[in-house]
């Protein structure tokens, strides 16, 4: 993603900055391919009623609204996007840990886009206080929330979903565990105990993927992976005893 260049502003304070992504896209993208004649296969926008392929001039978008179609041309809801494209006002400085991992939608890197004195005048006082920027902005044309939060010597921005996007939780009824069973765990978890080192966590799937495609065009064939196969047990019991060996 290309560099997209806003301005962060809180009271009468405006910081220029540009945005970028902080996540590259890693999946594999394969196309599709008649099998008889190894033709790439299009898509076209076809109407069965007139059995004929659209153009995009022709095409309305629909919304069902009570039983009732309600039409609109691309030029209708164009007029109706938000303006102020990238532009991100700070409503309030609050605690992180108010706010559950859940509503994270997408992160992206905030920089200064020229040296301005405020981007790190900001960046000091919510590192030292151990705050986030609540921020309301519109990227691409969509409005969002997002929290501004420090990241080593950078800020990161990541937008936030809506309340009413969130399904209500589950409640969920504990079954009483016994005083070994907790002492077992306890154990097993301490044993298990590291640190987050991302650099060691790869994508298999992906890797897999690109190996396939790197033996397929060698013209060596495709072996099924082995699945781990798990230890029968009986009980949690048995199953944290056999853990803590292991």
């Amino acid at each position: 993603m290309a560099k997209t260049y806003s301005t962060i502003s809180f009271g009468l304070v405006s910081i220029p900055v540009s945005i970028s992504t902080a996540v590259l896209d890693n999946d594999m993208r394969f196309h599709q391919y008649h099998k008889k004649c190894l033709e790439r296969v299009k898509y076209q926008k076809y109407c069965p009623h007139c059995k004929k392929v659209l153009k995009d001039s022709e095409i309305l978008k629909g919304y069902d609204e009570e039983d009732e179609l309600v039409f609109f041309e691309k030029k209708e809801l164009d007029a109706l996007k938000p303006e102020n494209d990238g532009d991100i006002e700070i409503l309030s400085f609050v605690p992180l840990k108010e706010i559950e991992p859940k509503y994270y939608q997408k992160t992206y890197f905030l920089l200064p886009a020229k040296k301005n004195k405020a981007y790190y005048l900001l960046w000091q006082v919510l590192n030292k206080l151990k705050y986030v920027a609540l921020c309301k902005m519109v990227f691409h044309n969509k409005f969002t929330y997002a929290i501004l939060r420090c990241s080593e010597d950078i800020f990161l921005i990541t937008t936030l979903f809506f309340e009413e996007e969130m399904k209500e939780a589950p409640v969920l009824s504990f079954p009483k565990l016994g005083a070994k069973e907790l002492d077992l765990a306890n154990e097993l978890v301490d044993k298990m105990k590291g640190h987050f080192e991302p650099e060691k966590y790869k994508d298999e799937y992906q890797n897999s993927l690109l190996k396939a495609v790197k033996d397929k065009a060698k013209g060596k064939k495709i072996k099924k992976g082995r699945k781990k196969k798990m230890q029968d047990v009986s009980s949690l019991m048995e199953a944290l005893e056999k853990s803590l060996k292991e």
